[in-house]
């Protein structure tokens, strides 16, 4: 083993009292620095960086930041390092920092950010990293003890063996020597063909157990001693605040502590049990100033937005040639016109957070996506420095991107807990309030044109894009340093990248033109690849029948840039049978989408009876992520994301009327039952190369319009109005 060893960055290696003597390793982001002086000089806490532990016990401690959800990010992660650790997979676990840790470390584990399905792909190489360094490490000091080259040495299973003699150690054994050891520098890392844990169909981490018995501690399940519980009601308007309010009544009832003001928008009542207080809370009387959003519709918002489909400005994303001037001269054009609506979250686990402020400290516990965020939102709420807040990562029952970019929970835990010093406060949503106070998928409508010739050839496509900017509401910085447009809009549609258009088009314009409402717009999962995947891949459909080509071959035609797109596309064309009739009464649908770096591709067979109930027999899918850490997950992520996209095109949306949520819980925002849930079958493409795609999200938005093409060819109907439901049709 030929190993560089550079004094100088020993400041990465720690010997961790927090786990007793052993070796925990953190690994350079390239953000760490020993003073502003000289960041090559030892840092006054030599707990900076620690990214794997080694017990002497040979237990294995990753520490991760990412955020489980039941994704089984936290197995996959745990894959990447201990393949390179060469650990024993059987004693391996994980724990979480704190973003608080992270801060006093100068950021050493990077984003603690949990979304767009980034939790392995943006992880991947420095978790692996630290890994093989830290085996690396270990061999060496196994190598001092014996007084031999460490190239003569090999470890396996947490055991290290000198290949001429046949001694051998164990990592627990020279844990704490290895802990004194310098990093390695140019730490090289497996070739693909060499990985034993990456790429195989683990069983999951430490969560399975305890969520069939029940023991798992999601954050709404927290208790702490002298708790008490909080529940909260804001102004239904948003925009809106309170006037006044009188709490005569609730303070009688049984268990109520305290009824307070939050942040002028809205009222808390604090009691015994979260039962007292939703009591409570019902006999507050509030008077609210609902402000100026009181008279907006769901009509009114589609008029605004329809009003963007023809309007003369618009941000370009991507565009190629001059469809202007090919939709003019053109022979015949194609055109349709579709709308997606609002989308709750709607998780299982309402929106909660537990908070406890005194005037030295506020500490919290937070169901979260995203840790910095919460601790950003912990440290304005509380009034105190950074450097006395901290967020301890709880358990998540469900987020989809609701416990991401928006801690409003967090920030009122922490203003309710702050009238109560001294008291931990569990504050928890009514599935009323999580159902009206939510950050929700944007609304879109899109127009698509196509322009073709006297013999039918495409010469071009215009699609418009007309509704909210979520950065506008989330991050206006990045759009003012993209003059104004908004590039998450066109997920599916940029000219390149993680998110490309893969249709090379004779002439294309894609635009947007930003009309933004007072529903507070959020990340929902997939975002906007879902409405895009639909107004796309159902477009080309039509545009393959105007043409009189089959749906499969018109696609073929403009792919030839992207192999990657070609490959998902044939897999489910051929798991299908595409190429043989379906039997009788049985009709087919496809399509394709490239996001969050991996390409997608879906087919379906269904039936429908009546001419509105649908009846899904089977689902092929296939993904292309690059690479897959554990094939099991990507095939229940797929599944589920099914379950995500096919819930939404049926029954789910968000209606506002007098300006406010109409919804209010599971039975007017329903999803798909088990018994409408069709068979699954997911082909894992790995085309390998220097990128790691997503697999949370990639396949929702291939699965929505499949379904639809095939609608189409079993009833002669193009449904271009989400959800099908208010078409009258029916998944059953």
């Amino acid at each position: 083993m030929n190993t560089k060893f550079n004094p100088l960055r020993r400041k990465f290696i720690i010997q961790s009292a927090a786990v007793g003597a052993g070796m925990a390793i953190g690994f350079d982001l390239s953000v760490l620095a020993g003073t502003p002086d000289d960041p090559n000089a030892p840092l006054s806490t030599p707990e900076i960086g620690v990214w794997v532990v080694v017990k002497p016990n040979d237990d294995v401690v990753v520490r991760i930041v990412k955020s489980e959800m039941g994704q089984g990010t936290i197995t996959g992660l745990c894959q990447l390092v201990a393949e390179e650790l060469e650990c024993d997979w059987k004693k391996i676990s994980y724990e979480y920092p704190t973003p608080g840790e992270s801060r006093q470390r100068k950021q050493v584990w990077g984003s603690f950010s949990t979304g767009g399905s980034r939790g392995i792909r943006q992880s991947e190489q420095y978790v692996r990293k630290g890994g093989a360094a830290a085996r690396m490490m270990l061999i060496q000091a196994a190598a001092n003890q014996w007084g031999v080259p460490p190239n003569e040495c090999v470890a396996l299973n947490s055991v290290i063996t000198h290949k001429p003699t046949g001694r051998k150690t164990t990592y627990g054994k020279v844990a704490e020597a290895a802990s004194k050891l310098p990093v390695p520098t140019g730490v090289a890392l497996k070739d693909p063909k060499d990985w034993k844990l990456i790429g195989k169909s683990i069983a999951r981490i430490d969560d399975t157990a305890g969520k069939v018995t029940g023991k798992q501690v999601y954050g709404i399940d927290l208790k702490l001693p002298g708790m008490l519980v909080a529940t909260i009601n804001e102004c239904p308007v948003f925009g809106g605040k309170v006037k006044s309010f009188d709490a005569t009544q609730a303070m009688q009832v049984k268990g109520v502590k305290k009824v307070v003001s939050v942040g002028g928008t809205a009222v808390a009542v604090i009691a015994d049990t979260f039962w007292h207080a939703k009591t409570g809370m019902e006999k507050v009387m509030i008077d609210w100033d609902y402000g100026p959003n009181v008279n907006v519709t769901s009509t009114s918002i589609k008029e605004v937005l329809e009003e963007g489909l023809t309007a003369a400005d618009a941000f370009t994303r991507n565009q190629k040639g001059d469809i202007r001037q090919a939709i003019s001269q053109s022979a015949s054009t194609l055109e349709s016109t579709y709308f997606y609506p609002f989308l709750n979250h709607a998780t299982l686990e309402p929106m909660n957070a537990t908070a406890l402020w005194t005037p030295d400290k506020c500490e919290t516990w937070v169901p979260t996506q995203n840790a910095e965020n919460s601790i950003n939102a912990v440290i304005k709420a509380s009034g105190l420095p950074p450097e006395k807040c901290d967020v301890n990562k709880i358990n998540i029952g469900g987020g989809f991107g609701r416990r991401g970019s928006h801690q409003d929970y967090t920030t009122q835990a922490v203003l309710i807990a702050k009238q109560m010093p001294g008291t931990p406060i569990k504050l928890i949503w009514t599935r009323e309030e999580d159902m009206t106070q939510g950050r929700y998928h944007p609304v879109m409508m899109g127009k698509l044109t196509g322009a073709f010739d006297a013999k039918k050839n495409l010469l071009g496509v215009h699609m418009r894009l007309s509704g909210q900017s979520i950065l506008a509401a989330t991050s206006p910085s990045t759009l003012k340093s993209n003059n104004g447009l908004d590039p998450e809009v066109f997920q599916g549609l940029d000219p390149e990248g993680q998110h490309a258009f893969t249709y090379d088009f004779p002439n294309l314009l894609i635009d947007h033109a930003m009309r933004n409402t007072h529903v507070p717009p959020g990340f929902w999962r997939g975002v906007n690849i879902n409405q895009n995947g639909i107004f796309l891949e159902t477009f080309v459909d039509e545009m393959a029948e105007y043409v009189g080509k089959d749906p499969l071959e018109f696609r073929l035609q403009y792919l030839s840039k992207h192999p990657g797109a070609v490959g998902v596309l044939k897999a489910v064309a051929n798991g299908i049978g595409w190429s043989k009739p379906p039997r009788t009464g049985v009709c087919r649908g496809l399509a394709q989408m490239r996001s969050y770096g991996s390409y997608a591709a879906a087919a379906c067979e269904l039936s429908v009876e009546n001419g509105t109930d649908v009846k899904i027999h089977r689902f092929v899918a296939a993904i292309d992520p690059g690479y897959a850490v554990n094939p099991a997950q990507i095939e229940r992520q797929t599944s589920g994301s099914f379950v995500f996209g096919l819930s939404a095109l049926f029954e789910e949306e968000i209606t506002i009327e007098g300006g406010r949520v109409q919804q209010k819980n599971y039975n007017d925002f329903n999803s798909i039952r088990l018994k409408q849930m069709p068979h699954v079958e997911t082909i894992i493409l790995q085309s390998g190369g220097k990128e790691w795609g997503g697999v949370g999200e990639p396949t929702i938005a291939v699965g929505a319009p499949a379904v639809l093409n095939a609608f189409y060819k079993a009833t002669g109907k193009r449904i271009r109005t989400i959800p099908l439901k208010n078409s009258g049709i029916s998944l059953v």
